[in-house]
């Protein structure tokens, strides 16, 4: 079953980068905020839809949970704006592995002191050694993709 859970995350993660590259394509022609404001009005539709038919009711609703647990909903935004911004100047695989950077880096510190509720995973060299190697990795797509422009340009 956890196996399952990490190829349910991988294809999550494909399908960000898809709406990465869709969506900043989208926000280079009608600007970013359209481009927010129709990923997340089909987002609310879908979603109510599938509440609707799929979801069942719950012990707790979301008036009840304490207050702090909303925050998450306000994160969304600022991501999607900046990879709409992002991704028509440094390109979709640049973006998304700048996001998955700065998760790994927040999700260390969430997993080390079990921050807002969640199970502690204590840091560790292998930890540590993952997040280098993302940042080793960012830096070579990153010059890649500075390269590969130079070389577009000139043609």
């Amino acid at each position: 079953m956890t196996w399952l859970m990490v190829i349910l995350a991988v294809l999550g993660g494909a399908m960000l980068s898809v709406q990465s590259a869709v969506n900043g394509k989208l926000g280079s022609q009608v600007g970013v905020f359209y481009t927010a404001f129709l990923t997340f009005f089909l987002g609310t539709l879908l979603t109510g839809l599938s509440i609707i038919f799929f979801e069942h009711s719950r012990e707790m609703g979301l008036m009840n949970v304490p207050k702090w647990q909303l925050m998450g909903a306000f994160f969304g935004v600022p991501y999607l704006l900046a990879m709409v911004l992002a991704v028509k100047r440094i390109g979709t695989t640049t973006g998304t592995v700048a996001v998955i950077f700065g998760q790994i880096l927040m999700s260390l510190l969430i997993d080390n002191f079990g921050l807002f509720g969640n199970q502690s995973l204590s840091f560790s060299p292998t930890r540590l050694m993952a997040a280098v190697s993302l940042a080793i990795a960012l830096y070579f797509i990153y010059i890649s993709n500075k390269t590969a422009l130079k070389a577009n340009n000139a043609n």
